[in-house]
């Protein structure tokens, strides 16, 4: 099973850092920056191009994801399990990890996106930073019996 993990592009700020929390309504409506549109049209025409027909594509359903999965061109769904602050095994669960069968990409947010990287390449750190715009794909493999999770790219939009 192919896992992609796509990390929403560049948003506008939460206009109350102060008291504005992750998954609020305002953090919800939060949009792309024009940065952040062109990073994501670019990273979108890579994966567009890498990925088979039959990828399933889930976001979060907040307008910064859904904007970053509509660059791509293709059909997705939203999920509320793929919020911000979701919980890593609520991810898992929902794309079927590790017995899915075709390729899913989650469109998504930090830190949830790198407790699963963490998770499932055995880090330490329970956190691993995952930038911006930027895709991690992960494989799940048998060998001799075993499960492996296999880091396959990491790429970010200025490297595309």
């Amino acid at each position: 099973m192919d896992l992609i993990l796509w990390r929403h592009a560049e948003a506008h700020d939460h206009p109350d850092v102060q008291t504005g929390l992750p998954g609020d309504a305002t953090d919800l409506a939060r949009r792309l920056t024009p940065r952040g549109e062109k990073q994501a049209a670019r990273m979108a025409g890579w994966l567009d191009r890498q990925l088979p027909d039959g990828a399933r594509i889930w976001s979060s359903p907040a307008v910064r994801c859904e904007q970053t999965a509509l660059a791509m061109g293709r059909k997705f769904k939203m999920r509320e399990e793929l919020s911000p602050n979701s919980d890593p095994l609520a991810l898992l669960e929902l794309v079927q990890w590790p017995k899915g069968k075709s390729p899913v990409v989650v469109v998504g947010h930090q830190p949830t996106l790198g407790r699963v990287v963490s998770r499932l390449l055995g880090l330490k750190d329970e956190d691993c930073s995952v930038k911006k715009g930027a895709v991690w794909w992960l494989r799940h493999r048998e060998r001799d019996g075993t499960g492996q999770t296999i880091l396959v790219t990491v790429q970010t939009p200025e490297l595309i």
